[in-house]
Order: C-alpha cells, then sequence, then structure tokens
C-alpha cells in the first residue's frame, strides 16, 4: 500500500534534481530540461493530494495536471524556439557566452 509520504518525497527527488540541473549547467537545453522536471513534479504533487483527498472521484486534481501539462508542453515548444533562435545569431547555446540578444 503506498501513502501519501511516498509520493511526496518522490516529487521532491523529482524537483530537486530538476533544481540542480537548472542551477548548475550552463547548456541552455539542459537547463529547459530542468525546468520540465521540476513542472513534472509539481504535477506528481497534484496528483497525489487529489488521489489521496477527500474527493477523488471530482477530478479536480486530474484537469489541474492536463493544464498543466498543455501549458509545459507550449512552454518547451516556446523555450526550444527562443534557444534556436539564439543559437541562430551567436553560435552557441552557453548561456555564459551568450552576451546580448538584438531585436
Amino acid at each position: 500500500m503506498t501513502s501519501l509520504t511516498l509520493y511526496l518525497l518522490l516529487a521532491a527527488l523529482i524537483f530537486a534534481a530538476g533544481l540542480a540541473l537548472a542551477v548548475t549547467r550552463r547548456n541552455a537545453i539542459l537547463v529547459l530540461a530542468g525546468v520540465e522536471l521540476m513542472l513534472n513534479a509539481a504535477n506528481l504533487n497534484f496528483l497525489a493530494f487529489w488521489r489521496f483527498g477527500q474527493h477523488p472521484e471530482a477530478l479536480i486534481g486530474f484537469l489541474f495536471v492536463m493544464f498543466s501539462i498543455a501549458i509545459a508542453a507550449a512552454e518547451a515548444a516556446i523555450g526550444l524556439a527562443l534557444i534556436l533562435a539564439v543559437f541562430r545569431q551567436s553560435h552557441t547555446i552557453n548561456i555564459d557566452q551568450i552576451e546580448q540578444l538584438k531585436g
């Protein structure tokens, strides 16, 4: 039998891994991957609290996760498009080497 605590610990580990990836890496794609891991940890929290809540038949937590996944997909598409545009301009995706953005 699984409990809410196990889900929350797993979500905390996933969030910590995403945060470490986003903070320590200088590659823009890896930073974006870290942000996606943090969003997935938040989705796991939504589902865990929904499942172990008072009314799991209400599907409210499930709807939050569906909207969050849609927003994360849009964020990933826009983020990758921005990274591609910056790469075309500066020929690097290293965050430290990108000096300025020109319009």
